[in-house]
């Protein structure tokens, strides 16, 4: 999407209703100068490229999005990963350009998608006495020391 594009498609979302050539026009102009026939042709491309809907108005259409734009936001993310051809390595340098805060958002987005216990650390498996073969303290009535210490001896 172009940068007019985008100016104009920002608004419709933004209005989130269906909207005409002259609403958009008239905004636009309050930050630069464009014709009405440009607005015209803009949300015509738009139409074409899929981005809005129209119905007729009586001379006129009411232009409306088609999605959201979080989900172009999404499709555009998803093609610029597609054409890499190292994804994985795409990903880890895009975390790396990512603030603490929209690293907190992707963790939350993971979260949506695939639940709460997808980003859950792994629980940690228990091993039994006989795997380890060391009897747990609960089952000999002795409590261990500290890292290299041996339970009998604490001063070793």
């Amino acid at each position: 999407m172009g940068e007019l594009e985008d100016a104009v498609m920002t608004r419709v979302w933004k209005w989130n209703r269906p909207v005409t050539v002259r609403e958009v026009l008239e905004d636009l102009q309050q930050e630069r100068s464009i014709a009405y026939t440009t607005v015209m042709t803009v949300l015509d491309n738009l139409h074409q490229k899929g981005w809005v809907r129209r119905e007729s108005e009586g001379r006129a259409y009411r232009y409306e999005a088609v999605s959201t734009r979080a989900a172009y936001a999404a499709a555009l993310m998803n093609e610029a990963w597609s054409q890499s051809d190292n994804p994985a390595a795409a990903l880890v340098a895009f975390f790396g350009m990512m603030s603490e805060e929209q690293r907190r958002s992707l963790t939350d987005a993971v979260r949506i998608v695939q639940g709460p216990e997808a980003l859950a650390p792994p629980a940690p498996e228990a091993e039994t006495p006989a795997e380890t073969g060391v009897e747990s303290p609960s089952s000999s009535g002795e409590t261990r020391g500290t890292p290299g210490q041996s339970p009998d001896h604490p001063g070793r």
